[in-house]
Formats: structure tokens, C-alpha cells, sequence
């Protein structure tokens, strides 16, 4: 089976997170990108070739992925190939209109593979599956398109494709993104196509998505089974899930991240181990190396090289590469990107108001405060909840 993995995705809903990176190069749970849950996937699964369909900010996931020496796949017997689309009308090719037109702009380089089966994944998604158990029970089925599905809970769905199942495991109706869906059950964004199918699948006429367009009109036509995951899956699509998320690796039994049998594989650079200091106090964090703390840091998670002075109190907040938080400042549930300078006397995500961001309230509504990448905050300053700086 070889495996598609599109990473192209703008994600306009983190808001900064997303504006110098495509989503999946996005960084996580301290020393991770998003996108190194499905590389991880893929190689543990046993699955040896891979493409990458980037779009924005590719530059992000190729410095990332290089050659994909951290997940083993290098020639001669395994492979990964990072393609980007590129104006060419006379070829029939331009810009990705979708995740569908992603992949049929690929398709002479799919086709080509000794393979009889292709796996299509979001490489914006944070789970651990094993790919072989689904391959299993579609070629048991006697599949042309299996769709992995997982319950989700009711406030969330309006949110995802969900689908309605019959008996035998058949896909009778898919719904993308409805406010009242007939089910629980939301497409992972993870399909097994036959090879052989995937050209007729994606050859209609304006059929540039797969929620959209492509998935409904094959439920109608019964050609789709649902594989049900029960594990945990989360979508990184808003700065509040992303926030959740981060937050889920510290809470969740510790197996997730600390799994000897399904690591998290990642482009890794040198560093010296994390410091903490004598007059440091550190409470149910998750610590990348190469971090000095001298002060409070509490149910948060740093990144390599995380700077944490004297009297300064860190606390539900996410600080990512070679931030730097000042003497006696306080940082309290908010999101630091990289290279940011807190000064002293700081105080950021100050107060206990909720309030949605009243122009952008798809952004966040938690009461998070979102720094971004290369901010400078002078001594002194306060910022409040629900910011974006």
C-alpha cells in the first residue's frame, strides 16, 4: 500500500500559528511537528512509501521532513517524496483547488506504483493507528473506498464529514460539516482507495474535495465501508483544540508519548539537557531538552531551549523554541510561538474574563492569549486574555 499524505493545508483558523508554516509543520507536545504523528503512523504500520502534497509555506514541511532520515525512510528499499504544485495549464495542472484535486494532480506519479491499494491521510491530525488492521478489513470487505471513522462528541461534529452506517459496515450517507448530522461518527480524514478505482473516483467535474464533493455522491452510489478507530484522535483545527491537544499529552496515561513499541519519530538537533534549578518549581509539565527554569512552571509544556527566570510563574500555557519569560513575569494559559521575549514584570493572559475575540471569534473562545513568532514584550507590560499579539 503506499501512503498519501497531503500537508498543504493553510489552517487560517490558528490564526499565527499558521502564518510563516503550513499546519502540519506546526510544533507540538514540546519537541514534535503535527505532521511527525502520521509519518510515525505510516513507518510503524510497515508502510515503507510515502508522498507528501504540499502547497503553503512548503518550505516548513521540507526543512522539516529533509530526506526522512528521523522515520527511516531513505533508498534504496523505502522512499518519501515531498511534491508541490506548480502553474502548468497546458499539463492540466494550477494551484490545488482541494484536497481531491490535490491528489488527482498526483495521480501519473501514484499510478505508477507496484501497489494495490493507496492510503489518502490529513497530516494534520494527532493519533496513533496501526494502517493494517483497516487494509485488513477493506480487502475482507471487498472494498473499493474504506473511510476511517471515530464517536465524537455532539458539540464537536458540527465541525467534521460525519456518516451514517448500516449493518454490514456500508457507508449509506456522508455529511460534511451539517449543524444538526445524523451520527457520531466523523470521518478521521484517513481513506484506502483501490488503486484501480481512484482515477474514475476523482475524474468528475468540479470535484476538487473529498468531503465536499467526492465522499457523498460514492455514499449515494454505495461504494463506501466505514473502519471505526476507538482510539484518540484529535483534529488540530482551531487555536483551542490545538491548545486542548498540547494539553491532553500531559493529562493522558503517559503511553501515548512514552510508547517503546509505536514511537513518535522527529527531526531532532543537539542540544544539552534541560537545568532546573534550585529555586525552581516544576508541576505536571512536559520539558523538551535544553531548557534553564529558575522559576514556577505548572501544567505547561516547553520546547527545547525555553528560558524560565527567577520568580516567574508559567502556568496552562504552551512555550515553543528558544522563548525567553523574564524574571518575575507571569504567564498564564497562553501560547508563546518561537524566539518570543517576555521581559520582567510581565504579565501575560492577565485577568478571568472568557470573552470571544469580537472580530474573530472563530479563532478562539477559551480565554487563551496567542503570542506570536519574534515578539518582543517590553518590562512591565500586562496583557490580557483572549489576545492575539
Amino acid at each position: 500500500m503506499l501512503a498519501v499524505i497531503m500537508a498543504g493545508g493553510r489552517g487560517e483558523r490558528l490564526s499565527a500559528l499558521s502564518r510563516e508554516r503550513a499546519k502540519p509543520a506546526v510544533p507540538f507536545a514540546g519537541k514534535y511537528r503535527i505532521i511527525d504523528f502520521v509519518l510515525s503512523n505510516c513507518v510503524n504500520s510497515g508502510l515503507y512509501q510515502v508522498i507528501v502534497l504540499t502547497q503553503y509555506q512548503p518550505a516548513s514541511i521540507i526543512e522539516h521532513i529533509g530526506e526522512g532520515r528521523p522515520w527511516g525512510l531513505v533508498p534504496p528499499d523505502r522512499s518519501i517524496r515531498l511534491l508541490q504544485p506548480f502553474p502548468a495549464p497546458e499539463r492540466g495542472r494550477d494551484w490545488y483547488k482541494g484536497t481531491a484535486d490535490a491528489v488527482f494532480q498526483n495521480l501519473d506519479r501514484i499510478e505508477v506504483e507496484n501497489v494495490e491499494d493507496v492510503l489518502i491521510l490529513s497530516g494534520d491530525h494527532v493519533y496513533k493507528m496501526d494502517f493494517r488492521p483497516m487494509l485488513e478489513f477493506h480487502r475482507k470487505s471487498r472494498a473499493d473506498i474504506t473511510l476511517a471513522v471515530t464517536p465524537i462528541a455532539k458539540e464537536e461534529l458540527h465541525r467534521f464529514g460525519t456518516v451514517v452506517v448500516d449493518k454490514k459496515g456500508r457507508i449509506s450517507r456522508f455529511q460534511e460539516k451539517v449543524k444538526k448530522p445524523q451520527s457520531n461518527l466523523a470521518s478521521m480524514g484517513v481513506y484506502v482507495f483501490k488503486k484501480s478505482v481512484l482515477r474514475p473516483c476523482l475524474e468528475a467535474a468540479g470535484a476538487h474535495d473529498f468531503g465536499r464533493d467526492i465522499l457523498p455522491r460514492l455514499a449515494a452510489e454505495g461504494k463506501l465501508f466505514a473502519y471505526t478507530f476507538d482510539g484518540y484522535w484529535r483534529d488540530i483545527g482551531t487555536v483551542s483544540s490545538y491548545w486542548q491537544a498540547n494539553m491532553d499529552m500531559i493529562s493522558m496515561n503517559p503511553s501515548f508519548l512514552y510508547d517503546a513499541a509505536w514511537t513518535i519519530h522527529t527531526k531532532e538537533s543537539e542540544k544539552p539537557p534541560t537545568r532546573i534549578s534550585a529555586t525552581a518549581n516544576v508541576v505536571d509539565c512536559l520539558l523538551a531538552s535544553g531548557c534553564i527554569i529558575e522559576g514556577h512552571v505548572e501544567h505547561s509544556i516547553l520546547s527545547p531551549r525555553v528560558s524560565v527566570g527567577k520568580g516567574a510563574v508559567v502556568r496552562d500555557s504552551i512555550i515553543m523554541n528558544d522563548t525567553i519569560i523574564g524574571r518575575d513575569s507571569v504567564v498564564d494559559l497562553a501560547i508563546l510561538d518561537e524566539t518570543v521575549t517576555v521581559a520582567e514584570s510581565c504579565h501575560v493572559g492577565y485577568g478571568s474574563d472568557h470573552l470571544t475575540i469580537r472580530k474573530r471569534p472563530r479563532i478562539s473562545t477559551s480565554g487563551l492569549t496567542l503570542i506570536s513568532k519574534n515578539t518582543r514584550i517590553p518590562a512591565g507590560v500586562t496583557i490580557g486574555r483572549d489576545l492575539i499579539i
